[in-house]
């Protein structure tokens, strides 16, 4: 392959494009990969879109060797398979519905589990066609009310989505491993630094369920790692060790203070330190119970309260709540919102009016913390005033628990008990162990050995591939440009003749034909009329691996090598310069 600059589609940019908020949507824009049609939306240019299928070629060629086998579905899908799973509802905003002209419901597939699952069953009926793992590689659609960071969340993206299909358990068991070695190899041969953690499988639903993150600071996931042994898990998905329920045979009554102007756990705590000092310690944020109030929506559209207790020292994360609740979207009660529900007292909301039995019948979830005999200062139900040494068990119930609050660094392993640390990360690929849910639902039944139905058990795997151009994009570059492994490179290497020596251009364009011959990618920028200067700038932002300069040392018999990477730079006699490049690439 031979591009030439002189005729390659492709216009760097100096200056960041303004709604740039990461480096991998900075520098595809400014090094010609990829341009903004609408919010969410992108076009690849040429670079881009061998860099694009460089990935995807990865892809396929790990799921090929495998054993799993590709198929395609269209991306206008029909609401009725979608509506014997529920997911028609389910989804809510997040999905682009249509309608033909004869009225009838479609919409842009954003996953296809049940048209993998139709497809079997259409096809399949005994365990003897079993195991069978399907994939294809398709453009997804979701209509993101958020779309940001360039091609890492958009409306429109690729995705390679396999699914794998068991008689039992075992089985599933069996083809879940296959895909967890097969997307190491795979995001290994991309170049990518990432870490494996359990994950939620959220509206997908199922049991089992990794994220694989590549680890950078821009990435939209926080996942925990323990400093003590191998648990790493998404935010989302930590577990929050339970302390034992404690006794409360000695616990003084329940008591009502005035608290005047302590709306805030702040504001509180420092009251009670001068008002209502304990013996032991000082009162401390921990020692309060917050009660934060919800308005959760149903996919539907309809909507009900929630409030969720958690020690005053933690905020809720909105996005955990949201794993925990499937479908459900929760926010924050506004005002007017708020004014519906009398009984809740802003600032001073305490758990005695709370609960699906109580007469506000608002449903009412604590955080893992709140357990049998813990004591607490919460809020009164009436304005300036709280309640101190309200004991869980006693004074109070509550619905449930639920994981809500915030991790913070130091949490306590669920695994071994060490402290947690914090890290971002970009996922690239999610595996999950459905099980029968979509078998269930669309009627996936094969015979057994006994000659008895059985509801098949799928597995779901999925890798970005667009989105992992931009995760190789986040991890490869520099302030220079991009820096991309050679694998995924537009091309192997970025050949610049400089100057305006008839000879240089001559012994380039010799040098350029013999490394396609030898099977090495090249870009070979012969433009005239630009600066060496620009066409430095040029080479080091489209980020190539290797860099060879054709200019001035050409008198002397030398040329440039330049690592693209390391930035080590060698001058090579011409003679040998074939066999050195050659050598480089295929390293």
């Amino acid at each position: 392959m031979l591009l030439r600059m002189s005729s390659l589609f492709l216009r760097t940019l100096r200056e960041d494009p303004a709604d740039a908020e990461v480096p991998s949507h900075r520098l595809l824009v400014r090094a010609g990969y990829v341009r903004r049609v609408a919010p969410g939306v992108f076009s690849w240019l040429p670079l881009g879109y061998h860099v694009y299928r460089n990935v995807e070629r990865i892809v396929r060629e790990e799921m090929d060797a495998a054993g799993f086998q590709e198929v395609h579905f269209p991306a206008l899908l029909p609401r009725e398979p979608y509506e014997a799973t529920g997911r028609w509802t389910e989804y809510g905003d997040g999905i682009f519905r249509l309608k033909d002209r004869k009225g009838n419901d479609y919409l842009l597939g954003p996953t296809h589990e049940e048209m993998f699952t139709l497809m079997v069953k259409g096809e399949y009926s005994s365990y003897k066609d079993l195991p069978l793992s399907l994939y294809q590689i398709q453009t997804k659609y979701r209509d993101e009310a958020r779309p940001r960071a360039g091609i890492l969340r958009g409306r429109e993206f690729v995705m390679k989505d396999s699914y794998s299909f068991d008689v039992d358990d075992d089985g599933l068991q069996v083809s879940y491993d296959k895909h967890r070695a097969a997307y190491i190899r795979t995001f290994d041969r991309l170049g990518l630094d990432y870490v494996v953690v359990s994950a939620m499988s959220g509206a997908m639903g199922g049991s089992a369920s990794e994220e694989f993150l590549a680890t950078t600071d821009n990435g939209e996931d926080t996942y925990v790692r323990c400093t003590g042994c191998d648990y790493a898990a998404n935010v989302e998905a930590v577990v929050t060790p339970a302390p034992d329920a404690l006794s409360h045979d000695d616990a003084p009554a329940a008591h009502v203070e005035d608290t005047p102007d302590t709306p805030t756990i702040e504001t509180l705590v420092d009251h009670a330190n001068a008002h209502q000092p304990r013996p032991d310690r000082a009162w401390t944020a921990g020692d309060t119970l917050k009660n934060v109030v919800l308005l959760v929506t149903r996919p539907d559209g309809t909507t009900y309260p929630l409030v969720v207790g958690l020690p005053g020292d933690r905020e809720v994360d909105l996005k955990r709540l949201e794993a925990q609740l499937g479908s459900d979207v929760p926010a924050p009660m506004d005002e007017d919102q708020l004014r519906k529900h009398p009984q809740l007292v802003k600032g001073y909301i305490g758990p005695q009016v709370l609960g699906e039995e109580s007469a506000s019948g608002i449903r009412y979830l604590v955080d893992p913390r709140v357990v049998e005999g813990t004591r607490w200062i919460t809020g009164a139900n009436e304005h300036g005033r709280h309640v101190f040494d309200l004991v869980m068990g006693r004074d109070f119930g509550a619905d449930g628990t639920i994981e809500a609050a915030e991790i913070v660094a130091g949490d306590v392993c669920p695994r071994c008990g060490s402290p947690l640390e914090l890290a971002k990360g970009i996922e690239i690929g999610h595996i999950f162990q459905l099980g029968r849910k979509y078998a269930e639902a669309l009627e996936l039944k094969v015979l057994d050995e006994n000659g008895r139905l059985v509801t098949v058990t799928m597995g779901s795997y999925g890798i970005g591939v667009s989105r992992a151009v931009a995760a190789v994009a986040e991890q490869c570059h520099d302030e220079l440009g991009l820096r991309w492994p050679r694998e995924v490179a537009p091309a192997d290497v970025h050949l610049v003749a400089t100057g305006k020596d008839d000879a240089v251009y001559a012994h380039a364009e010799r040098l350029a034909g013999e490394l396609v011959a030898a099977g090495v990618r090249v870009i070979y920028d012969d433009r005239r009329q630009a600066s060496p200067g620009v066409k430095f700038k040029d080479s080091e932002l489209v980020g190539v691996p290797t860099i060879v300069v054709v200019g001035k040392g050409l008198a002397d018999g030398v040329l440039e090598i330049k690592d693209r990477a390391t930035g080590e730079r060698t001058e090579v006699a011409i003679g040998e310069a074939l066999d050195r490049i050659v050598s480089v690439c295929r390293a």
